[in-house]
């Protein structure tokens, strides 16, 4: 594991380890940090769309190019 994994999982650890409204809390900073909004949006498309079919970014350029 590298040390940036294992600084993460011990966030995840100690956020685990809270109460739902401290987790809660927590959660709510985090969306209101400007710079952490556009990463939690990143992330919910991606979890969002997650199932929908992909192509190759050739393939997509190859298109986009013509």
């Amino acid at each position: 594991m590298r040390p940036t994994e294992a600084t993460a999982e011990v966030f995840l650890t100690a956020f685990r380890a809270l109460s739902k409204k401290e987790r809660q809390a927590v959660l709510a900073r985090l969306a209101v940090e400007p710079d952490l909004q556009e990463d939690l949006q990143d992330l919910a498309l991606v979890a969002q769309r997650r199932g929908e079919p992909s192509r190759p970014l050739r393939d997509y350029l190859a298109e986009k190019g013509s």
